[in-house]
């Protein structure tokens, strides 16, 4: 999508300190960090949100999910760590391009918000 900042950032249109990359999603450390360790993980496909996702979405999503554990090892979150994703204007999403927060390095509270 032309006018999305995500997508931009796939297509390094926009600079980011990227954490991992590969042909499906990237990676990179988010803008504001709510914790010592705060990444950004999205598709380079252009899925709005959560409400978005189609059922040809459901491998993009499942490789999402098993890389987690690949990117938090490499950011040494051994104690554990939080993977959001926030979905539409109550649930807090401010960019609409869907993405998990992956938070880590420090003591995290419930509820969240």
């Amino acid at each position: 999508m032309a006018d999305c900042i995500f997508c931009k950032i796939a297509e390094k249109e926009i600079p980011s300190n990227v954490v991992y990359e590969d042909d499906k999603i990237l990676c990179f450390h988010d803008l504001d960090p709510q914790a010592p360790v705060h990444v950004l993980i999205i598709p380079k496909k252009h899925i709005a949100s959560m409400d978005d996702v189609q059922p040809e979405d459901q491998e993009l999503l499942g490789y999402i999910m098993t890389k987690v554990k690949d990117i938090a090892a490499s950011l040494e979150l051994e104690n554990g760590y939080r993977l959001v994703n926030n979905c539409g204007e109550d649930g807090m999403q401010t960019v609409q391009h869907i993405h998990f927060h992956l938070l880590g390095k420090r003591k995290l509270t419930w509820p969240p918000g």
